[in-house]
């Protein structure tokens, strides 16, 4: 176990109290006003998704279908996880702009965890951010923040989640930064195992530089950018075996005041298996990164 970890995640799990509540939950339900917010937001953004990524920049995807395939036909009740990393405030919606993907379907768009300090700032912004399937997450409020039991919930009815799982924008061109374990615990604790697709992508960091030539961020989205999109193959998580091999590690002392999870992993055993688990989702994160670098940049 990586100690430095291991203090960082504590650092997190108690420098912010959790959350007691739900921020705006009733503007994220589809019975919402019939869906009629949900869907206009749905095709406002994907709408201007297309128009950015496809219209006015270029945008190439390596493996599509299988992203489409398991958007629009996996088996029912099987929730879909997708991990990316995170290069820009616009990944998401734009990631989800290229040609052929059903960007405006409200019905088949992702829910995704969202900065609460960035996007749920004020009611209007919260309000606008529900509708359109974001769950407002506290960096540093800790895995079991009542939050991440919503998106867990979201799961156990089959949804689609998106994550980055970097937990922060990045325009180095480095590799994958250490997970957050977050990511981790909604597999682990998923009624269903999730199938948990990655995606790496490049060139947001251009159309949204976080500091443009003037030193700050333009006001707009810019133009005449290439992006890519290197899609990947579902990880596969021995969760039976990772199980028992996090049971029979040796256990630390340090205390992150975690629950027994619901099948009876104590805090010690949970650490080992999260990091295991976000270890095996960042190599595959960063082999996909690895067949873009050899690529133009762009």
């Amino acid at each position: 176990m990586d100690s430095t970890q291991l203090m960082e995640d504590e650092d997190e799990d108690h420098e912010h109290e959790h959350d007691h509540g739900r921020k705006m939950e009733w503007a994220g339900s589809e019975t919402h006003l019939g869906g009629i917010p949900r869907k206009i937001a749905f095709m406002a953004i994907g709408s201007l998704s297309k128009l950015l990524a496809s219209s006015l920049n270029s945008t190439s995807v390596q493996n599509p279908q299988t992203l489409l395939h398991l958007v629009r036909s996996r088996p029912p009740g099987v929730p879909l996880i997708t991990v990316a990393n995170h290069i820009s405030v616009l990944d998401d919606p734009l990631i989800w702009g290229f040609p052929g993907f059903p960007s405006m379907d409200s019905n088949l768009g992702r829910w995704v965890l969202a900065a609460k300090d960035i996007c749920f700032t004020n009611n209007f912004s919260s309000y606008f951010f529900r509708i359109g399937k974001c769950i407002p997450i506290t960096r540093g409020g800790g895995i079991y923040q009542e939050h991440m039991n919503e998106a867990l919930e979201k799961l156990d009815t089959g949804a689609w989640l998106h994550i980055f799982p970097e937990g922060i924008v990045s325009q180095e061109d480095a590799p994958i930064r250490r997970l957050k374990w977050g990511t981790a615990s909604l597999i682990v604790r998923a009624k269903i195992k999730p199938i948990v697709l990655p995606i790496f992508h490049r060139g947001f960091e251009q159309v949204m530089p976080q500091s443009a030539p003037y030193g700050r961020r333009p006001l707009l989205p810019l133009c005449n950018k290439k992006i890519k999109i290197i899609v990947g193959e579902p990880i596969e998580f021995n969760l039976p075996k990772m199980r028992q091999m996090a049971t029979t590690s040796q256990s630390h002392s340090t205390s992150l005041g975690w629950p027994t999870a619901p099948d009876g992993l104590d805090e010690a055993t949970q650490t080992c298996l999260y990091s295991t688990i976000s270890d095996q989702i960042r190599t595959a994160m960063e082999s996909l990164r690895a067949l873009g670098g050899n690529d133009e940049r762009v």
